[in-house]
């Protein structure tokens, strides 16, 4: 038995520890916290002060008992957890649970796993650190007061199994008040101007480009008068003027812009992109991903600049030294880097790779030179008008970081770059070949994506680098928000033109518009809970009060405040207005009356069911009963029609007869369908719809799926009923009784009669079903 045992959190970080340390050193992994807050009592008494309970999970029991027993035959315990608060708490509990004295326990902590790091870890061990602790069972314990409470209050004023939190309600009121700026949005046209002019430079040369007026016309008639004017008009050169400029490259990576420019570059959620990391870091690949500090190591700033040096030359070598400028920035002491700047390359898969190397290129640009451009911009006048026309254009002089990495935008509008411009000088007569106005309209507010999310959560103060990950998934996986591309639609527009001959044309174009890509959709659930929620718990929601709640908890782990203080101070009136909501207010289900049934006379509604959103006609208390049906995915309370809340009560809708049965169109719980002889048949999406499809093409779906069951099955047999040999996704099958068996790969299926069927299924039924572990269930999607 080794005289040291190593606890850390994960089995991947334990593997890699190992194959720095000695035969004297064991390490083991406590896989994750191996106790939480009790569910039932975690400790909140008012009277008696604050002593949270905890429990070992029952899946942690085994884990612990292991570590339990290696830690009784170690000489030294390494606790060896994240160096983040999460980490100093994981450590506490695991002294407490194994009972571990303080002359046998020594904290280490390492921000990269190294060797290096891991040895002067070794040598430098230090006690727990308690105000970190307190930090985070403040986190801890207040985020379940505010769940626990609060959750209950929605299922009996809302609906049943709905959930609030502290961050994660506030990111889905970002998220409501953003979906709702949108749908106020008026969109306006205006004529956008532009000119593509030709020149005769010194050489004799005739050399094209492009101006555009500043100004914009609000209506077509005005930009119709513009360009009278421009016909027949001399345009000149009236100014050139050029300024230098340079762009600086940005800060390695923190958290939240390592999320932000892994969704933008990358494609990955926020998830994925700590998954990653988790694993990049635990491989030893990269330093520690929860951290929002921008300072590197002055080891790190030497590798990266001998790798500049060395690669590009003296010339792009600009060591910087960023400062951070985040709000109580405390997570770790390293912006995100790779461990050993030499390696290009690092981990197992290609999306692991493909984020290291976006770590690896913004460390080394960030201690690049700056990029050195020349902006030069042409005033051009209209001898026939009083605007000027303006061209500009950019030129790379030093390419500098440019040359490893450029930052993307959130900015949908950015432009991609300005163009080059032939030279121009003052005095120059350049002729026009055409002028050309658009018609463009304003753009509503963009949606949010994860990644400009987090950058919001993370300007309001709102959270911290270990939250933002679990706080998008939440409230995606609660069913408050959806995560989805939208198609938009198409839109007319008016494009007039002057050509060289002056003569106007106009003509009438389309273009798509609204299209959105992997954007957050708050849905009618966590529209109506976000309101229920701002009507009667708006301090809650408020962001400086949750960014002010942030501040607290820096300064508990800071030792500058008592976390059972902050307690305290916060749930006595927040318990008291809960007790009166839950006391006084009525039930809210969102409801929003579209007007009168042209046929009933009755009143039509939209609320939220006990299902969810649903469309109902007439009134509760009224001696007929309502009638309900549900919304479409595609259909929102806020914005569904009284036409449109109708046509749902026409499903399921007769359409005819086939084979002497009656043949329905509806929407059932797995979407469209045909319904015939007590069987359904799937519409097919984006071409078949319930409210359309006709008698024959509902045969032709009917019969199509006949011929499929048909090809599917290999033998039939009349004895005993029900027994056949079917094709499946996976290959060839024995159906029996509604169950399916799988027939071994080394039997021909055509060959099988029945009673080598029923020997097959009999051997299936003796065998035990496989259980999987513990925590291993893989959910279906």
């Amino acid at each position: 038995m080794a005289v040291n045992l190593v606890i850390v959190e994960s089995p991947a970080k334990a593997k890699t520890i190992e194959k720095f340390l000695g035969g004297d050193f064991t390490v083991k992994s406590s896989f994750g916290h191996i106790r939480d807050l009790s569910k039932k009592n975690f400790g909140i008494d008012i009277e008696n002060g604050y002593n949270p309970q905890y429990i070992i999970p029952d899946d942690k029991k085994k884990v612990v008992e292991d570590l339990r027993k290696s830690a009784k035959n170690a000489r030294m315990v390494w606790l060896a957890s994240d160096e983040d608060r999460e980490g100093e708490a994981i450590a506490w509990h695991l002294i407490e649970v194994l009972e571990l004295k303080p002359e046998k326990v020594k904290r280490i902590v390492f921000h990269e796993i190294t060797q290096e790091a891991i040895k002067k870890a070794i040598a430098n061990p230090r006690p727990v650190n308690m105000e970190l602790v307190n930090a985070q069972q403040a986190r801890r314990v207040l985020d379940r007061l505010v769940g626990f409470e609060l959750s209950p209050v929605l299922w009996k004023k809302v609906k049943p199994a709905l959930s609030a939190g502290r961050v994660q309600s506030v990111a889905v009121r970002l998220l409501v008040e953003r979906e709702r700026e949108i749908l106020a949005f008026k969109s306006s046209s205006g004529y956008r101007v532009t000119a593509r002019f030709e020149v005769t430079t010194g050489k004799n040369e005739k050399s094209e480009f492009k101006a555009e007026l500043p100004v914009r016309f609000p209506d077509r008639e005005k930009a119709m008068q513009f360009l009278r004017k421009c016909s027949g008009a001399v345009y000149l050169i009236t100014d050139v003027s050029t300024k230098p400029s340079k762009k600086s490259p940005s800060a390695p990576f923190t958290t939240s812009t390592l999320q932000q420019e892994a969704g933008r570059k990358l494609g990955f959620s926020v998830a994925q992109t700590m998954a990653l990391a988790q694993r990049l870091y635990e491989s030893g690949k990269i330093t520690y991903m929860r951290t929002d500090s921008l300072n590197l190591s002055g080891s790190a700033i030497s590798a990266a600049a001998e790798h500049i040096k060395s690669e590009f030359g003296e010339k792009y070598l600009k060591v910087r030294k960023y400062k951070t400028k985040s709000k109580g920035a405390q997570e770790a002491h390293e912006a995100i880097r790779p461990t050993y700047m030499e390696h290009k390359i690092g981990g197992n898969n290609p999306n692991e790779q493909r984020l290291y190397e976006l770590i690896w290129k913004r460390t080394i640009a960030s201690q690049m030179s700056d990029a050195l451009m020349e902006k030069t911009n042409v005033t051009i006048s209209i001898s026939n008008a009083e605007e000027n026309f303006v061209a500009s254009g950019e030129v790379l002089r030093f390419d500098g970081f440019l040359k490893v990495y450029i930052e993307s935008s959130d900015d949908e509008q950015e432009e991609n770059g300005k163009g080059l411009l032939p030279p121009l000088q003052k005095g120059d007569r350049p002729v026009a070949l055409n002028v050309t106005a658009t018609e463009r309209f304003t753009q509503h507010p963009p949606r949010y994506t994860e990644a400009s999310l987090v950058k919001k959560l993370e300007e309001l103060g709102i959270g911290r680098p270990s939250t933002y990950a679990p706080t998008i998934s939440n409230i995606q996986n609660r069913g408050y928000v959806i995560k989805e591309d939208r198609p938009g639609t198409e839109r007319k527009y008016t494009v007039i033109e002057l050509d060289r001959s002056n003569r106007i044309s106009e003509d009438v174009k389309s273009e798509v518009t609204g299209k959105e890509k992997a954007k957050l959709f708050p849905n009618d659930i966590g529209m109506v809970v976000n309101d229920f929620l701002m009507d009667h718990f708006n301090d809650i929601l408020d962001f400086n009060f949750t960014a002010s709640v942030e501040k607290e908890f820096d300064d508990i782990a800071e030792g500058k405040l008592s976390w059972p203080e902050m307690i305290d101070k916060f749930y006595n009136p927040f318990h008291r207005k809960v007790e009166d909501t839950l006391e006084t207010t009525e039930r809210n289900k969102g409801e929003r009356y579209l007007g009168i049934d042209p046929k009933s006379g009755k009143n039509v509604y939209v609320k939220i069911g006990r299902f969810g959103p649903m469309a109902q006609t007439g009134d509760s208390d009224a001696d007929e009963k309502p009638k309900f049906a549900a919304l479409r995915k595609d259909q929102r309370l806020e914005t569904i029609t009284l036409e449109e809340a109708l046509e749902l009560f026409t499903l399921p809708r007769k359409i005819g007869l086939y084979e002497g049965k009656e043949v329905f169109a509806g929407i059932g719980r797995f979407g469209p369908y045909i319904r015939h002889d007590n069987k359904f048949v799937s519409l097919k999406k984006d071409i078949d719809s319930p409210y359309t499809v006709e008698l024959d093409r509902a045969i032709e779906l009917i019969e199509e799926k006949r011929r499929a069951e048909r090809e599917k099955i290999i033998k039939e047999f009349d004895k005993p009923e029900g027994l056949s040999i079917l094709k499946g996704r996976w290959g060839p099958y024995i159906s029996y009784k509604k169950k399916n068996y799988k027939i071994p790969g080394d039997i021909d299926p055509e060959t099988l009669e029945s009673d080598d069927c029923m020997e097959i299924i009999g051997n299936s039924r003796e065998k035990p079903a496989k259980r999987k572990p513990a925590g291993k269930t893989k959910k279906r999607k």
